[in-house]
C-alpha cells in the first residue's frame, strides 16, 4: 500500500478543496518529501490519478495573477473519503508497515475519533507480539541466533524491530488515553496545513518557486 495515496487525500480534505501547490506546500512542510516519496512529480500524479479513478473531484478556477494556466481545485468524493478512511485505518493497525506509512498514519491519526485510534493501536502491539513470538519460536535455534553466524543478527535486528515498535506504540496509546491532542468530535482540531499563498519555512532550497508558477495543472505527470 503506497503512502502517497494516504497523505495526498489526507492533505486536500484538511483543505476541504486544494490545489497542487497547497498539497506540494503542506507535505513539504510536514517534512514529507524526506521520508516518503512525497515529491512534486509523486503528489501531481496521484491527484490526475484519483480524479479519473472518482476518488477526487476537480474544479478548474480562474488564472492567477501572475499569468499561466488555469489551476485545478480537488475535493474529495464520498469514494474518496471512503478511501481515505480505510488506508488510515491500515496504516495504524499493521505490524510492519513501511515507515513512511505509518508516519503518514500518525499524522492524520486525528481525524479518527479517540477511541477507535488506541483501539487500532492496540492491534498493532497485539500483531508485533505475535510476530515476536512467531519469529523466535520457529526461527532461533537451540543454541541461540548465534548458532546461525552474522546471519543471526537478521534474528536479532527483526526482534529489536517488534519490540521497540510496540514500545513506541504503547506509549503513543498512554498519551492518546492520558487525553493528549484533539480528535474527531472532540473540538477544534490542530491546523496543520498552511494557508493558501502562505510560505513554508521549511520548503526545501529548490522549492524557492512562484506558487503561480510550480502549480502546473499541473507539474510534472510522473509516479516519481
Amino acid at each position: 500500500m503506497s503512502a502517497i495515496r494516504l497523505l495526498v487525500l489526507g492533505a486536500v480534505r484538511q483543505h476541504g478543496r486544494a490545489h497542487g501547490y497547497q498539497v506540494r506546500n503542506d507535505l513539504e512542510f510536514w517534512g514529507a518529501h524526506e521520508w516518503s516519496n512525497a515529491k512534486p512529480g509523486s503528489i501531481y500524479h496521484a491527484l490526475k490519478q484519483m480524479d479519473k479513478q472518482g476518488l477526487l473531484r476537480a474544479h478548474d478556477i480562474a488564472p492567477s495573477t501572475a499569468g499561466g494556466p488555469p489551476r485545478t481545485e480537488y475535493e474529495l468524493t464520498p469514494a474518496g473519503e471512503e478511501e481515505y478512511f480505510r488506508l488510515l485505518r491500515a496504516a495504524l493497525v499493521q505490524r510492519d508497515p513501511k515507515t513512511d506509512l505509518l508516519s503518514a498514519g500518525i499524522g492524520f491519526i486525528v481525524d479518527l475519533p479517540r477511541d477507535e485510534a488506541v483501539a487500532l493501536l492496540k492491534e498493532r502491539v497485539r500483531a508485533l507480539a505475535e510476530w515476536r513470538t512467531t519469529v523466535t519460536s520457529y526461527y532461533t535455534p537451540e543454541g541461540g541466533p548465534g548458532q546461525l553466524g552474522h546471519i543471526g543478527e537478521i534474528m536479532h535486528m527483526w526482534v529489536h524491530a517488534a519490540d521497540s515498535g510496540a514500545e513506541w506504540t504503547r506509549g503513543l496509546i498512554e498519551r492518546i488515553e492520558g487525553g493528549a491532542y484533539v480528535f474527531a468530535g472532540e473540538g477544534e482540531p490542530f491546523v496543520g496545513v498552511l494557508a493558501d499563498g502562505q510560505e513554508n519555512p521549511y520548503a526545501p532550497r529548490d522549492a524557492a518557486r512562484a506558487p503561480e508558477a510550480a502549480d502546473g495543472e499541473d507539474g510534472p505527470d510522473d509516479a516519481g
